[in-house]
């Protein structure tokens, strides 16, 4: 039976090196994630404004509040989202009271409108009216 030469033990000293390092690597990903689940949403968030700040002087007092159009049939009785695909990001900054529809497939702004917060009484044509998230209930007042 034939022995393995020095080449065979270098390039396995290299694959366990450097599957030890590719190892380190994800762990410290992961502990980071893990310390901060948040960081990769914030990450994305702000690559997201950066990228629609590119197209439109975006308020700059406030952090949007995000969402994505999952279903675009759903929504389509509202005049904002009659153009919306999934897939598009609704970027909304509750005290500018504006809300924008952004595609960030192409790039485009697809449509801005004044925006109005889980107000519906005071509700025009015009206005996007966002209900509160689900779960969530307003605060009743006696």
């Amino acid at each position: 039976m034939k022995k393995f030469g020095p080449a065979f033990s270098i390039i396995l000293l290299v694959l366990v090196v450097a599957s030890g390092a590719v190892a380190a690597y994800f762990y410290q990903q992961w502990s980071a994630l893990k310390a901060n689940p948040q960081s990769v949403a914030q990450k994305e968030a702000e690559q997201l404004v950066a990228r629609v700040s590119q197209l439109i002087v975006l308020p700059q007092d406030e952090a949007p509040t995000i969402a994505t159009v999952q279903d675009p049939e759903v929504l389509k009785e509202q005049p904002f989202f009659a153009n919306a695909k999934k897939g598009d990001k609704v970027l909304i900054y509750t005290n500018a009271g504006k809300a924008i529809l952004y595609d960030p497939v192409n790039n485009k702004i697809i449509e801005v409108a004044p925006v109005n917060i889980g107000n519906p009484q005071t509700e025009s044509a015009e206005e996007v009216v966002v209900p509160p998230p689900a779960g969530e209930s307003e605060e009743e007042t006696p």
